[in-house]
């Protein structure tokens, strides 16, 4: 696996190599005093609120994910022990509609300085067929109605989550549920950063010149990723792809792609015979060449797809951890790696 690009190497040291160990190895009077010696103690609930965290906070936070890498975020069962910890971090960072678990946990923690990312952002309802030009109005009056308010967005994330605490947890827009898959869109990542630099600047005010800069930089660099997202699927073949999971809503919205999801929420379903009749007319009618699978679920429904429509398989990491199996080292090299895999699908030059 590749060296972390990046990343200061003190904050992968405090989050990746210690992992959990850093939150039952920190004693209450750490906590009191802002965590691991002077590092404010972040406790993040899956890998793109960890990027984000060590991004940011650099060598002035000590984070430890809930989320151990491999492990499928929906699927995740907070132990006695990590609910504890959540109560002494000085700061956490979370998404609402992901892991109710972590949701609940939470909310009954008591901690001041907690951030849901869907709060910095706007949210919108994907189906399993997500279109960039059919939605395009609709996330505009989505903003104008919702603006990025965070109580408004805190009780829309609460209706939702009880829409869709059934089944694995999550919800990808089909039931009128809001898709959270907004860290797949460069766009919207960046608005959630530079809101989490201003959190940390407000729970961690004597570091708070660190916290824009390395915000700053960030948000450049998803700018960059941005432009090579516009660059690179200008002049696609077709710009229909198939997933699995259906997940990438936002970025199929941002990039004027249309997404076809093959049994909505959960990844390893079955798709229905009539799906896959369907499917395989799309397929023909949109010229699509490819079904995707990601790297933390089976690849067995996919290759079931493939076979039956005669498509190829391919990988479209939504990025909700990191092990080694990724294609990149981090959340900018794994999306340039999805770039890459449609271009090739789409027939992107």
């Amino acid at each position: 696996m590749n060296v972390r690009r990046l990343i200061p190497t003190t904050a992968v040291a405090g989050a990746v190599v210690l992992g959990l160990t850093a939150l039952s190895a920190c004693s209450t009077s750490d906590a009191a005093d802002g965590g691991n010696g002077d590092q404010l103690k972040v406790t993040a609930s899956f890998y793109p609120m960890q990027f984000l965290a060590e991004r940011i906070g650099g060598e002035h936070v000590a984070v430890t994910s809930l989320t151990k890498p491999g492990v499928e975020p929906h699927d995740l069962e907070l132990s006695p022990r990590q609910i504890g910890s959540i109560s002494e971090s000085d700061y956490v960072l979370y998404l609402k509609g992901i892991q109710p678990a972590v949701d609940d946990a939470i909310k009954q923690s008591g901690v001041q300085n907690t951030v849901d990312a869907a709060t910095l952002t706007t949210l919108e309802n994907h189906g399993s067929e997500v279109s960039g030009h059919d939605h395009g109005h609709e996330g505009e009056e989505h903003a104008d109605e919702h603006g990025h308010e965070g109580e408004e967005h805190g009780h829309e994330g609460e209706e939702a989550h009880e829409e869709h605490s059934e089944g694995d947890g999550h919800n990808h827009g089909e039931e009128g549920g809001a898709d959270p898959h907004i860290w797949l869109d460069p766009v919207k990542y960046a608005e959630v950063a530079k809101g989490v630099g201003k959190s940390l600047e407000k729970a961690d005010p004597d570091h708070a010149a660190d916290y824009r800069k390395n915000t700053d930089a960030l948000v450049a660099e998803l700018g960059e990723l941005n432009t090579a997202y516009e660059t690179g699927l200008k002049n696609p073949a077709t710009k229909t792809f198939i997933t699995t999971h259906s997940a990438f809503g936002y970025l199929a919205e941002r990039y004027g792609l249309t997404q076809q999801g093959i049994a909505g929420i959960d990844p390893e379903a079955e798709p229905s015979p009539a799906r896959i009749q369907e499917l395989h007319t799309i397929a023909e009618k949109e010229k699509a060449t490819t079904v995707f699978f990601e790297t933390l679920a089976s690849d067995k429904t996919a290759k079931t797809l493939a076979k039956d429509t005669g498509l190829k398989t391919g990988v479209l990491d939504p990025l909700e951890g990191i092990t080694d199996k990724s294609q990149g080292a981090d959340y900018i090299e794994v999306m340039e790696s999805n770039l890459a895999a449609l271009q090739k699908a789409l027939g992107a030059k």
